[in-house]
């Protein structure tokens, strides 16, 4: 052989032994075990990366009108939060935000809780760092040996030939800085007997270490055995042999930079079985007549097998998928209800161009109702019969005036199989203004105005204390007015109402139509007259409605971030405590988990932020839609790029 030859050979078995000292690391559903309950994954966390830093939100972020604001807030952020945890744990966060080269993947898992109710689920948190694996393996034995220096209970433990570090926690080891922004919850202490109540909290484990280039952390060795099994070619069953989830796999998954995967069957089947073994207490559960088997099963959760979500980006703009796995022949419940009709879910004519945002939801309301009903008796017979008993209560009252009116049959026979809201921006800048833009609610029927009588003798049974409605002709057409009723219309109110709120309702067009706002409804009466620009015509709107909409689209929505944007930032300005009081920050408090927004919004002053129009440029609109299929329901969002910005 010649040395020409040789040279090639040598290099080749180099270059062999390069890659296969490399080896990618499997995906994250090949390594997952098959009881794996959720997964989020990023396939490449650098090319997640990237595309974060393209989004319009991130340029926003390192524009100079944003500087003030963005200084002040990393300032107060170190010295406040990331500073204090570095000295609490030892640790350099530097040294490891260089780490993600791969796949980044957070997992829950049964381990055995399904059977156990004192087992924990299993955690996992993997992290691929590729040709960084000397700098791994340096860290690691780095923070190995603060954890001995500080007299913590460690020990090693070989899993399959790979050293990992097991180290006993508790929730007294939480450093004080994360529970400054991270509020813990409460420990109730379990009523019981003397023994029980003597019994020391369980401690957890925090398992952490390194499979050649992947970084695996779980909370049990028995769960990362499972994944370093995958990883040295063992015949554990892994996530993606699941039929469940390789069908969401192949129609949501293939190529997607993030994506998770939710095994709401195995969710439900762990809550039910760990809810029949609870004791009784001794303190009764005013919902125990109820129960959560019960509840679970009339809002149709037992037919949810499964929930996805996946994140796709491109230069026409940003997508994401949401698909509930509820089988059409399973469906119950509230997917009994959200399951409307393929029906023409674009903006109708009338609405004008000038609109927030646009929603229109085909529902056949008579279908609706009866599901309505199924899932209140299905959950309290009291629930279904104070309904029934309203509506009985109000076909009274109202035959003083109509001998032959039946409330409900005139109610739900008049239903038809059209929804739509439609808000604009607020017609002032005072708070009260801010919180509540004008809007309006259109009810399709068949008759609306017999629909709208039936309305209006509910309405009036239930403010018989707020006055009588009042009645007045516009272009032909009777509006009655009445103070708003304390009940749950989907028409934003104010928090604070400043003074009273009239509901105006009115019949035309095949709907009945509903506001707190006199003039979007005369404008809507009006709108056979309007020749202004409308919705429909908004530029670029029909080519984004293309990439949500499609077979079996049964809802449509549209928001103008721009308006939006606009309105935050004002209300920002003027009233910053009322950045806590939104729907998505009350949640924790609704679910009874601690809320760390106020801890984050002292590091921000509002005051610094830039006047909108130095900033309008980096947003858009977004549209939405859904639909149904034999499988289950599809939400999709997709955000098209800024035009300025292309």
């Amino acid at each position: 052989m010649d040395n020409h030859k040789i040279r090639l050979a040598l290099v080749a078995t180099f270059v062999w032994a390069a890659v296969q000292g490399n080896a990618a690391v499997p995906s994250a559903e090949k390594l997952l075990p098959d009881d794996t309950l959720l997964m989020v994954t990023a396939p490449d966390f650098v090319k997640m990366r990237d595309i974060f830093r393209a989004f319009p939100q991130s340029r926003l972020w390192n524009d100079p009108a944003m500087k003030s604001f963005k200084e002040k807030f990393l300032a107060r952020w170190t010295e406040e939060f990331l500073k204090p945890l570095e000295r609490e744990l030892k640790l350099n966060f530097d040294d490891y935000t260089s780490l993600p080269a791969g796949q980044l993947t957070f997992a829950l898992t049964r381990n055995g809780s399904a059977d156990n109710e004192d087992q924990p689920m299993g955690k996992l948190l993997l992290l691929e760092t590729r040709d960084k694996s000397n700098q791994l393996k340096t860290n690691l034995a780095g923070l190995r040996n603060q954890w001995v220096d500080a007299g913590k209970s460690i020990k090693t433990e070989k899993i399959r030939d790979f050293e990992f570090s097991v180290l006993a926690v508790s929730s007294n080891d939480i450093p004080k800085t994360f529970r400054k922004f991270f509020p813990q919850r409460p420990q109730v202490q379990e009523l019981g007997s003397e023994e029980e109540s003597k019994k020391a909290a369980p401690r957890s484990e925090l398992v952490i270490g390194q499979a050649d280039s992947l970084l695996i952390i779980g909370n049990s060795t028995k769960v990362v055995e499972k994944i370093v099994a995958r990883l040295t070619g063992g015949s554990v069953p892994s996530l993606g042999e699941l039929a469940a989830y390789d069908a969401n796999d192949r129609a949501f998954f293939r190529a997607a930079p993030l994506y998770g995967w939710v095994n709401v069957k195995g969710f439900v089947e762990r809550s039910a079985n760990q809810a029949s073994e609870k004791k009784e207490q001794d303190n009764p559960d005013p919902l125990a007549n109820i129960g959560l088997e019960k509840l679970v099963a009339a809002m149709g959760l037992m037919g949810l097998k499964t929930f996805a979500f996946s994140f796709q980006n491109s230069n026409e703009g940003s997508m994401v998928q949401l698909f509930f796995g509820v089988p059409e022949a399973g469906r119950q419940g509230i997917f009994k209800l959200l399951a409307g009709e393929a029906r023409e879910s674009t903006p109708p004519a009338f609405v004008p161009g000038d609109v927030v945002k646009f929603q229109r939801w085909r529902v056949d309301g008579q279908k609706a109702w009866v599901a309505l009903e199924k899932t209140l008796g299905d959950i309290s017979p009291q629930l279904l019969g104070g309904l029934n008993f309203l509506l009985d209560a109000a076909t009274i009252a109202a035959k003083e005036k109509d001998p032959g009116l039946d409330v409900k049959k005139t109610l739900v026979g008049n239903l038809g199989n059209d929804l739509i809201r439609y808000e604009k921006a607020p017609r002032g800048s005072s708070p009260a203004a801010l919180r509540s833009p004008p809007s309006l609610l259109l009810l399709g029927s068949p008759n609306p105005d017999q629909l709208a009588a039936a309305l209006r003798s509910v309405l009036a049974f239930l403010n018989q204390q707020g006055g009588a409605a009042v009645e007045r002709e516009f272009l032909g057409r009777k509006i009655f007015s009445m103070p708003l009723p304390a009940l749950p219309l989907p028409i934003p109110v104010a928090a604070k109402p400043t003074a009273p709120r009239t509901l105006n309702c009115a019949a035309s067009g095949g709907y009945v139509a509903m506001s707190t706002d006199a003039s979007m409804l005369e404008e809507f009466l009006r709108s056979s007259e309007r020749r202004g620009k409308m919705l429909r015509e908004t530029a670029g709107l029909a080519e984004a409605a293309q990439q949500v909409t499609g077979p079996g689209t049964l809802l449509f929505g549209y928001q103008n971030q721009v308006q939006q944007t606009r309105v935050a930032l004002e209300r920002l300005k003027k009233d910053p405590a009322g950045a806590t009081n939104t729907p998505m920050t009350s949640l924790p408090a609704i679910l009874g988990l601690p809320n760390p927004q106020a801890a984050f919004q002292g590091l921000m002053d509002f005051s610094l932020l830039p006047a909108f129009d130095k900033i309008a440029k980096y947003f858009h609109f977004t549209v939405y839609a859904g639909s149904a299929s034999m499988q289950g329901l599809t939400l999709k969002f997709f955000a098209p790029a800024p035009p300025q910005l292309q």
